[in-house]
């Protein structure tokens, strides 16, 4: 065997067929038993990886909505022995986060579960935009997520006991690994201490494309963006007595880094997110304000044609009498006076005159 052998990327990640591992295979306990083929992400490919995760709905408390209650019956990771490496409560799976209307913005630190890491990655609020017109919350890993323990002392449940600690920059993974010696990053040891970067070349981190976030609306508490990164690395140490490995140096070996999430969605997606957060927040104001305009302009026009119908003015009484008086006419026929009013018709009694009545 060579300490070193050509593996296409698909081989490495998810298994090729290695005399040692399938020998090692035989010797493990039923349920600690590895797969039977060497890989980084074994049993990943096509499969659900037999991990059920119970998530609150939100019912009863807004403010736990896309929590995990537990994963596969566990309320605690059973890979590291104390708090808060093994702690699960107020983590999310990725999909659901709470809104922040329920968390009354008190949001500035997500949790996220990844298996692959076997712990949880603190997400910090960095600043808010927008994309596609619709504002989102930007989150990175907070900066303590793989600090040493010497900058960051609750990291210290991540190499308990006499076991090496790594530096800045690098964490164990190796309980959710079989115990492999395989340790975590950020890809080209972005944030990591300078010395991880003397020991290999063609490393050159940059923010831009080794760095993770989440792009999380805040209304709704789904992510429109997500991109988690993680290189994976191999502890490599020198053994005088294996002939091949007695001139290796002790680094932090690189093997790989791997980037999953997803950076856009379906147009109808970005359509219906964009009428539940952004134009209703345009549209009711609007609909509320012009529903009270419409309907004061219907109540002023009523009153206008009410009161032109019901209130005589000036011009409309004079009016009304020149039109009386042209209309009104006293007419005398055999000691009767007729007296026409418009089309209407009265016939008067005869009054005797004074002269008359004297006599």
């Amino acid at each position: 065997h060579k300490p070193f052998i050509p593996l296409t990327a698909e081989e490495i990640v998810f298994g090729y067929d290695d005399t040692l591992v399938k020998l090692a295979h035989h010797f493990y306990p039923e349920h600690k038993k590895p797969t039977d083929k060497m890989a980084i992400l074994s049993k990943r490919n096509h499969t659900v990886n037999g991990e059920v995760s119970t998530i609150y709905t939100g019912l009863s408390n807004m403010e736990d909505f896309g929590y995990l209650d537990n994963v596969n019956g566990m309320t605690k990771l059973p890979y590291w022995k104390e708090s808060p490496c093994n702690d699960l409560a107020k983590a999310s799976e990725g999909s659901f986060f709470p809104p922040k209307y329920f968390t009354k913005g008190k949001q500035e630190i997500y949790h996220l579960y990844d298996k692959d890491v076997c712990r949880l990655i603190p997400l910090q609020y960095r600043k808010s935009e927008t994309k596609h017109g619709i504002p989102v919350d930007v989150y990175t890993p907070a900066d303590h997520m793989y600090e040493s323990i010497e900058k960051a002392p609750q990291n210290k449940c991540y190499c308990p006991g006499n076991e090496y600690c790594p530096p800045n920059g690098v964490q164990s993974i190796m309980p959710c690994h079989h115990d492999a010696p395989l340790y975590a990053s950020l890809p080209h040891f972005y944030k990591g201490d300078p010395s991880l970067l003397n020991n290999v070349e063609g490393l050159n981190p940059k923010a831009e494309l080794h760095g993770s976030h989440l792009k999380i609306q805040p209304k709704l508490g789904i992510p429109l963006e997500a991109l988690i990164r993680l290189q994976v690395n191999l502890k490599v140490e020198r053994t005088p007595n294996i002939r091949v490995m007695s001139k290796l140096p002790n680094i932090i070996l690189p093997i790989m880094w791997l980037e999953e999430g997803v950076t856009d969605l379906t147009p109808a997606l970005k359509r219906y997110i964009y009428l539940a957060t952004t134009f209703a927040d345009i549209a009711y104001p609007l609909g509320t304000y012009g529903s009270i305009l419409v309907g004061t302009c219907i109540l002023i026009g009523v009153f206008i044609n009410a009161y032109k119908s019901i209130v005589f003015t000036r011009e409309t009484i004079e009016v009304s009498m020149r039109t009386l008086r042209r209309g009104n006419h006293l007419l005398q026929s055999n000691n009767h006076k007729l007296l026409i009013i418009r089309d209407s018709y009265a016939v008067l009694p005869e009054i005797p005159s004074p002269v008359e009545e004297f006599v």
